[in-house]
């Protein structure tokens, strides 16, 4: 479809374009909407001056002026929209057309030159007419091949037309079908479809994998991506992917779901529920003087110059990537650091969603919180658990309760890095009592080794079983805070004089604002810091702070 009819429209005074066409020629400039008093002032020309000598178009809302005709006027209107209304409303009343919604629609490419992807179900008669592939003969399979390089119809012409892979296989091209009216000769579609041919629609077809009747089960699906309740649209509960796929597969994904909602084989409107997209891993490449990337675990630094096989190279940042040549796989860091710090530690180096450099050295410190958590659990001299069942002090179980609160709320709006921080924090605090009583209590140990299970379940496994546990510890429940230890006998209160903050001071959660005022103004740093003068004004806000207002 088209846009105008074929109507010319050229509005100088408020598209750029046509600003910029009209000085070119010296076409009059009407102004059709009155700026902002803001938007002369940043230009710096009065709101009287000629609008043929703005800087450039107005482009936005603004009060319309010189817009009228015998019939309609948008003069006074203060926005776009309110005017694209009584245009709409006047063109209906005088039978001129209607408000109607236009879609930006274009064909999707939906065919590759290639080997690798699935065939389509269409054979061609001998008038090229296409036919679909009868059910009786699905699934379509690709054919053994050796070669997959594609070739062109003249091999000294780079820009002469593609021959897939696929045409090169004659006695698969060629296949003989009865569609209805006697055995006959087919040509089989030799191009296949896009990768998003699975990727579309994998999150449903995960659920009934080995179904050979039906792409998936419609109670399975109902089960699984079903609504869950007024309001819910059902889908996929998580969708974590790449910043790259936020457009293409989503929009894509969404299309096929929709299609095949509106045909009645799934029973969810929307094919994901919740989307989160993780951000770049980032780190160092290395070019040459052609441009070319260079493996970057090949580079060599001399005194802040680098190079690769003797030539220098230029440093530049960016995201990890196989074509920039500066990845690290996860077999070498398994191979020197194990899997779980592995897993800790990208886990741990920022905010799921943004990007983050890699440093391999920093891998190491994740290594010694697991290694530490180890030694807090089992001798390593004997391999025996030095766990104990003594009662821990208060102070530590109220550390423990409140990490699990922590922890719990992390994990579940997939905040690792701070999830982890907490756990570090804690087991410092276990190491402490385990290395001034060489006591480490079971009530405490345990409920470490469950919250760090989801980030390293390799390790967890290992001391949970140790701890003389016979089932794996992936099943347990998470460990649940006591309301009780969450509640804090005293609270570190802030107080300033003049806003700045000059001492602390620990207060009960019950205490009244006399009783903090009382308690602050009996410190020797804030007696110091008054320097004998009267306060003018006390504010308090008990549990948070105290501040004193002085001359």
């Amino acid at each position: 479809m088209g846009y105008g009819t074929g109507a010319i429209m050229a509005v100088p005074a408020g598209d750029q374009r046509d600003f910029d066409f009209a000085r070119t020629y010296n076409l009059p400039i009407t102004a059709i909407q009155m700026p902002s008093v803001a938007w002369f002032d940043q230009h710096a020309i009065a709101s009287s001056a000629d609008c043929s000598t703005w800087p450039n178009a107005f482009v936005g809302d603004g009060v319309y002026i010189n817009s009228e005709n015998g019939s309609l006027s948008l003069n006074g209107l203060a926005s776009i929209s309110e005017a694209t209304k009584v245009i709409n409303a006047w063109l209906a009343e005088n039978n001129c057309g209607e408000p109607t919604v236009t879609y930006r629609l274009r064909d999707w490419l939906f065919s590759r030159q290639r080997y690798w992807g699935e065939p389509f179900p269409i054979v061609y008669d001998e008038d090229g007419r296409a036919h679909a592939v009868p059910t009786s003969a699905l699934p379509v399979l690709l054919p053994e091949l050796a070669d997959f390089k594609p070739t062109t119809l003249d091999p000294n012409d780079a820009n002469s037309d593609p021959i897939p892979p696929l045409a090169r296989v004659k006695d698969w091209t060629m296949v003989s079908l009865d569609l209805g009216d006697g055995m006959r000769e087919y040509r089989r579609e030799v191009n296949v479809m896009p990768q998003w041919a699975g990727s579309c629609w994998y999150e449903m077809r995960y659920l009934d994998p080995t179904n050979t009747d039906a792409f998936i089960n419609h109670e399975v699906e109902r089960y699984w991506m079903g609504p869950q309740g007024d309001g819910h649209t059902g889908g996929a509960d998580l969708y974590v992917g790449g910043v790259e796929h936020a457009v293409l597969h989503l929009l894509y994904a969404r299309f096929w779901h929709k299609v095949l909602h509106d045909l009645g084989h799934v029973s969810s409107e929307e094919p994901f529920h919740r989307l989160f997209n993780q951000g770049y891993i980032q780190a160092y490449a290395y070019r040459d003087d052609r441009g070319q990337t260079v493996p970057a675990a090949e580079v060599i630094e001399t005194d802040g110059v680098y190079s690769w096989e003797g030539e220098t190279v230029a440093r530049e940042y960016g995201k990890m990537g196989k074509s920039l040549k500066n990845i690290v796989t996860p077999d070498e860091m398994y191979e020197e650091f194990g899997a779980d710090t592995f897993r800790l530690y990208e886990m741990a180096m920022g905010p799921l969603d943004a990007s983050r450099p890699w440093n391999t050295r920093d891998v190491v410190g994740m290594q010694r919180f697991l290694q530490r958590l180890w030694r807090n659990v089992i001798n390593e001299d004997t391999g025996d658990t030095v766990v104990t069942e003594d009662e821990a002090p208060e102070e530590l179980m109220r550390h423990l309760h409140r990490t699990i609160v922590g922890v719990d709320a992390d994990l579940q709006h997939l905040r690792f890095n701070t999830a982890i921080a907490k756990l570090i924090e804690f087991n410092n605090a276990l190491t402490g009592l385990v290395n001034t009583t060489q006591i480490a209590p079971r009530e405490l140990v345990e409920p470490l080794v469950q919250m760090l299970s989801p980030l390293c379940p390799h390790i967890a496994d290992e001391l949970w079983f140790r701890l003389g546990h016979d089932t794996t510890v992936t099943y347990v429940p998470f460990p649940i805070a006591d309301p009780a230890l969450l509640v804090e006998d005293s609270i570190e209160v802030p107080v300033q004089v003049n806003g700045k903050v000059r001492a602390r001071i620990q207060m009960s959660p019950t205490a009244t604002e006399d009783e903090h005022l009382a308690a602050a103004m009996s410190l020797d740093a804030i007696i110091s810091a008054l320097d004998g003068r009267t306060p003018l004004k006390t504010i308090v806000v008990p549990g948070r702070t105290v501040n004193i207002v002085v001359k």
